[in-house]
C-alpha cells in the first residue's frame, strides 16, 4: 500500500563562497620624459655652465610648447573637448614621473593576473594523508552521540586551511583515474557503483560539496540528483519509489543532495505524517539499503554537522550580501527555530540506520575547507577499496593489430 511521501523544503545551496579578483590598475598614459641633452663637445674649449643651463631651459620651454600644440591638435581632430585636457594632464603626470617608475607600472599592467589555482603545485605541496583513515575516524558506531562531536573540529587533520585545500587538490587525479576504471569495468559486465548521500541542516555546505568535490570529478560518470519537494506523481507512491528511480547505473558515481532521509527528519520534526508511519521507515530504509548493496551499490552516507552559531553567521551573510540574497530562504529561519528537534531526529536516524553495509559518516562542517576535504577522502577511500579493474579485451588484440596494419 502506498505511503504518503514527505514534503521537503527546497533551497539552493549550490555555492558557499565566491571569489572576486581584481587586476592591477594600469598607469595613466603619458609620454616618457626625455633625458637632459648632453653638453656638446667642441674641438677647442668647453662651453660655460651658464650657457649650458640656458640651453636646457630653452629646450624645456620648447618641449612644453610642442606638447601643448600637439594636445590641442589632437583635441581638434577627435572633436571632443575633454581630450586635450586629458592629454595635458597625462603629459604633466608623465613629466613628474621617473622613467623607472613608469617602467615598473607598465610591467605590472602587462603581467598576467592569476585567476586559477595551480592545481599541480598545490597537490605537490599537500600533506601526506595515506596513513589516515577518515572512514574509521568519522564512522558512526555504537554509542555515538552527535552532541559530543565539535562541529569546528578537524578529526584526522592537524594542518591549516591552506593544507586542507592542497589535500583536496592532491586527491583529484587519483579519483579521476579510479572513476574511469569503475566506468570501464562496467563495460565488462560489472555491477559495481558508488552512491554518495549528503545530508545536513540548511547552510551546512551541501552545495559546496557538490561544487568542490563532485564538481572535480568527470561529469560523464556522475549521476547527481537533488531531491526537492515531492511532485504530485511522487506523492502517489511509497517514499522510496523516487529514490529507487534515481539510483546510479553500474559504473557510475551517484550523488544525492538530500535523500530518503528527509522522510524521517523533516517529516518527524514537523509531524507531517503519523508517528507510526515515520517510525516504520527506519527498518524500511535498512532493508532498501541492504538490497542496494547486494546489487553492487557501495553507499557513503554523509551528515554535515554544523553548529547553530555557525549557521546563524551564514544566514546573516546571505542577508547582508546582495549577491547571496538568492540563496536565502525565509523558511530556513522557521526550521532553525526547531534546532533541538532536528538534533534529536538526526541522532535517532544515525543510531537506527548506520549499518555494516551502509554506515553513516558525520563530518564536522563549521570549517568548509575541512568538510570538503574529508568528504573527498571518504570517496577516495571507498573507490580504493572497490579497486576497479580494466576489463579484458573481448577481441583478438594481435589480429586487430594485423588488420589495422593492412589499412
Amino acid at each position: 500500500m502506498a505511503k504518503k511521501s514527505a514534503e521537503t523544503t527546497e533551497r539552493d545551496d549550490r555555492r558557499e563562497d565566491s571569489a572576486t579578483q581584481s587586476a592591477p590598475e594600469s598607469p595613466q598614459p603619458g609620454q616618457e620624459p626625455s633625458t637632459p641633452a648632453e653638453s656638446e663637445k667642441t674641438s677647442g674649449t668647453k662651453k660655460s655652465s651658464k650657457k649650458s643651463e640656458k640651453k636646457k631651459s630653452e629646450k624645456k620651454k620648447s618641449d612644453k610648447k610642442a606638447d601643448k600644440k600637439a594636445a590641442k591638435k589632437s583635441g581638434k581632430k577627435s572633436g571632443k573637448k575633454g581630450d586635450s585636457a586629458a592629454d595635458s594632464v597625462a603629459a604633466q603626470v608623465a613629466s613628474q614621473t621617473a622613467p623607472a617608475e613608469i617602467a615598473a607600472a607598465e610591467a605590472a599592467a602587462e603581467a598576467p593576473v592569476e585567476s586559477v589555482v595551480d592545481v599541480q603545485a598545490e597537490a605537490a605541496a599537500a600533506p601526506d594523508l595515506d596513513g589516515v583513515s577518515f572512514s574509521q575516524l568519522l564512522r558512526v558506531g555504537e554509542g555515538f552521540v552527535l552532541a559530543d562531536l565539535d562541529p569546528a573540529s578537524t578529526p584526522g587533520f592537524t594542518g591549516s586551511k591552506k593544507d586542507g585545500e592542497r589535500a583536496l587538490a592532491a586527491g583529484v587525479d587519483e579519483i579521476s583515474a579510479l572513476q574511469e576504471r569503475l566506468y570501464a569495468q562496467a563495460r565488462g559486465g560489472s555491477k559495481e557503483r558508488l552512491l554518495l548521500v549528503v545530508q545536513g541542516m540548511d547552510t551546512s555546505g551541501k552545495g559546496g560539496i557538490m561544487r568542490h568535490v563532485v564538481g572535480l570529478m568527470d561529469p560523464q560518470g556522475v549521476d547527481l540528483t537533488a531531491f526537492k519537494a515531492p511532485t504530485p506523481e511522487e506523492k502517489k507512491h511509497p517514499f522510496l519509489w523516487r529514490i529507487r528511480r534515481a539510483l546510479p547505473k553500474p559504473g557510475q558515481v551517484g550523488v544525492f543532495d538530500r535523500s530518503h532521509y528527509e522522510d524521517v527528519l523533516i517529516v518527524r520534526v514537523r509531524n507531517l505524517v503519523p508517528s507510526s508511519t515515520w517510525n516504520r521507515r527506519y527498518s524500511q530504509i535498512n532493508t532498501f539499503e541492504s538490497s542496494a548493496a547486494k546489487d553492487g551499490i557501495t553507499m557513503i552516507k554523509v551528515m554535515l554537522h554544523i553548529s547553530k552559531a555557525e549557521q546563524g553567521q551564514r544566514l546573516l551573510e546571505r542577508l547582508e550580501r546582495p549577491d547571496k540574497h538568492w540563496k536565502y530562504n525565509p523558511g530556513d529561519v522557521d526550521e532553525r527555530s526547531r534546532w533541538e528537534d532536528y538534533e534529536v531526529a538526526y541522532q535517532v536516524a544515525l543510531e537506527r540506520t548506520s549499518t555494516d553495509v551502509a554506515p553513516w559518516y558525520v563530518v564536522p562542517a563549521d570549517r568548509k575547507w575541512y568538510a570538503r576535504m574529508a568528504v573527498q577522502r571518504l570517496v577516495l577511500e571507498h573507490l580504493r577499496a572497490l579497486d576497479p579493474q580494466w576489463p579484458p579485451a573481448d577481441f583478438d588484440v594481435e589480429e586487430e593489430k594485423r588488420r589495422l596494419a593492412e589499412t
